[in-house]
């Protein structure tokens, strides 16, 4: 399987798009001006004390106040508090290491908020949930630096080996390995990715973090509240940071600054992987050129289509997310109603998957698969969405089939959904209405065209479609409708018809006969 990571500069930031197997998998939109991101690391003030809700709300510079809950405050609060407030007052050259601090006494877990916080006290937090709808950051004080292959924990000493790695002897390794490198007073994660790599390699991330911390507590001793005082790497680093692996071929940005940085980034964390960073300087924009906007186009719809025929409507509301499954015009394809609703929930299944990592939706999701009779379908599918949300980084659980049909999913919200407006303003009712992206009709056109004229060699074919779409294939000197005759020798007649929406048009045989054709 191949990876490709594609980064497009924008005047408000940068479009992510990863790509496994050429298909698009992750967006995200970056803007410059997006503050607040998980990770980041802030001085903040108390606002208000809710002894009710057992938390406090915290001003980082955000309109809203920021939520602090007391089971957030995590065992070590009191010495956070106490060596963040040393740093904060320590004189010019003084240095305070976290190495040689004495911890404090934990802090009870059963305990109430107004025990701990007090109204403008001054307190060390990091975002753990950017801010969503109408609802401010979510905080903790926990604190925690993500890096290639671990996570340090400042205030802790304990070592956790990811749970994806299975082997008793690796985990044994890596556990005694990390034991012997990491300093006192800091607690180590071993990712994933971590796995079977030597001391060296584990040595330099860890460095890295330390530096991370140490750099943040130097900030700390000029801070003002609401300073970010340790700040998350760029969307695209962090990325590179997260599924870096092997069989990542391609990093291609269309930007010399970005460029740069990721190159600096790759160099820091797999040098050997440095070839794989390649400045685009190519004609077409670089998202057209890998395919990208019309994925986008055709993924972010409120209706999203399926290869074998059937189809997914996707609703957001307030509370949960609704997927809906149907058949489509697969119905007519199979044995009978049982194999066509394995066969299209199948793939469904696999699509869903894809669809939440791709809108990065969060929450509570449902979905209603068509109905299945035996118990053994239902615990495939279950299966199949299992194994395809083990590949998902973001903290999940599914539970099987219910007796009615429904599948529910939990997944980890910790960024605002990606939302994109996939639909057009008509040209014909001047946005009275909408209509689904026409971008995608000209892709059915080109590829009904091509199986016409290979498949079933069909000559003198006309092409009826909207003024728009025939615009579309006929203007320029090598327009699209002259490469079809230097590929194909054949010519295709295209006739305008502004009676027909501009997502329809009819094939015509040479007989005057409309030809119908299905490509699924």
């Amino acid at each position: 399987m191949s990876n490709e990571l594609i980064i497009n500069s924008t005047q408000t930031g940068c479009r992510i798009a990863l790509l496994k197997d050429k298909v698009l998998t992750e967006f995200h939109h970056e803007e410059d001006d997006n503050k607040f991101n998980v990770g980041d690391i802030y001085l903040g003030t108390v606002k208000k004390v809710v002894q009710g809700l057992n938390a406090a709300f915290i001003d980082i510079g955000y309109e809203k106040d920021a939520f602090l809950h007391y089971l957030d405050l995590g065992p070590r609060f009191t010495s956070l508090q106490d060596f963040s407030k040393r740093v904060a007052t320590s004189k010019k050259g003084q240095e305070f290491k976290l190495e040689k601090y004495n911890m404090k006494p934990e802090i009870d877990k059963h305990g109430k908020i107004t025990d701990v916080l007090t109204r403008n006290q001054k307190v060390l937090v990091q975002v753990v949930k950017e801010p969503i709808s109408t609802k401010g950051p979510r905080l903790s004080c926990e604190l925690s630096l993500a890096g290639r292959y671990m996570v340090l924990v400042p205030f802790s000493n304990t070592v956790n080996i990811s749970k994806k790695i299975t082997s008793a002897a690796e985990r044994k390794r890596l556990s005694r390995l990390v034991s012997s490198i990491k300093p006192e007073n800091f607690g180590v994660i071993v990712r994933t990715v971590a796995e079977n790599k030597d001391v060296r390699e584990l040595d330099s991330d860890l460095r890295n973090l330390l530096d991370n911390w140490s750099s943040g507590m130097e900030k700390l001793k000029t801070a003002k509240t609401r300073d970010k005082v340790i700040g998350e790497m760029g969307k695209a680093s962090a990325l590179l940071r997260d599924v870096l692996n092997e069989s990542f071929d391609s990093v291609y940005i269309d930007d010399k600054d970005i460029y740069d940085e990721v190159k600096t980034f790759i160099r820091k964390i797999a040098p050997d992987k440095e070839k794989i960073a390649k400045l685009y300087n190519g004609k077409a924009k670089i998202f057209e050129h890998f395919g990208i906007e019309k994925q986008i186009k055709s993924a972010f719809g409120q209706s999203v289509s399926l290869k074998g025929g059937g189809y997914l409507i996707i609703e957001h509301t307030e509370a949960l997310h609704v997927i809906d499954v149907n058949s489509g015009n697969k119905s007519n394809r199979e044995d009978g109603q049982e194999a066509t609703a394995l066969s299209v929930n199948m793939e469904a299944a696999k699509e869903i998957c894809r669809q939440l990592r791709l809108r990065d939706m969060g929450g509570i999701i449902v979905v209603d698969f068509i109905d299945m009779k035996k118990a053994e379908n239902k615990k495939l599918i279950y299966k199949v969405m299992k194994q395809e949300m083990d590949t998902d980084r973001s903290k999940h659980t599914v539970l099987p089939l219910s007796r009615f049909g429904l599948m529910q999913i939990t997944r980890q919200r910790v960024r605002p959904e990606m939302n994109i407006t996939t639909k057009e303003v008509c040209p014909t009712c001047h946005g009275s209405g909408k209509i689904s992206p026409s971008i995608l009709t000209s892709d059915t056109i080109e590829r009904t065209i091509d199986y016409l004229l290979t498949k079933q060699n069909e000559k003198d074919l006309t092409v009826v479609l909207h003024p728009y779409v025939y615009a579309y294939f006929t203007r320029g000197t090598l327009s699209r409708r002259l490469k079809w005759y230097l590929r194909y020798f054949k010519w295709v007649k295209l006739v305008q018809d502004s009676s027909i929406a501009i997502t329809d048009y009819k094939f015509i045989n040479k007989l005057g006969e409309e030809i119908q054709v299905d490509l699924n």
